[in-house]
């Protein structure tokens, strides 16, 4: 199981990880007030900005306070490494 940073030392794996958007549009804004409604949605901003929402094959809604390209720079880097060690 991976795990990546998603600021402030929380985790999320990897494998769970279905998309990363940002919070700005109308159709983000409903997905995260309909997820706190039905209690999936886990805020880790320790209330700061939201800047990235990443949702998992659960259902399970997350907030991040780190920039949508910065989780995905961190995927791409960390599935690098992962082919670099099984290829050795």
């Amino acid at each position: 199981m991976r795990l990546i940073n998603i600021g402030f030392g929380n985790m999320v794996s990897v494998n769970r990880i279905v998309a990363i958007v940002s919070p700005e549009t109308a159709p983000i804004k409903r997905i995260i007030t309909k997820s706190r409604e039905v209690n999936m949605l886990v805020d880790a901003t320790y209330g700061r900005r939201s800047r990235a929402v990443i949702m998992t094959d659960s259902g399970h809604v997350i907030l991040s306070p780190v920039q949508p390209e910065t989780i995905a720079n961190r995927l791409s880097t960390d599935y690098q490494d992962d082919v670099e060690d099984n290829d050795e």
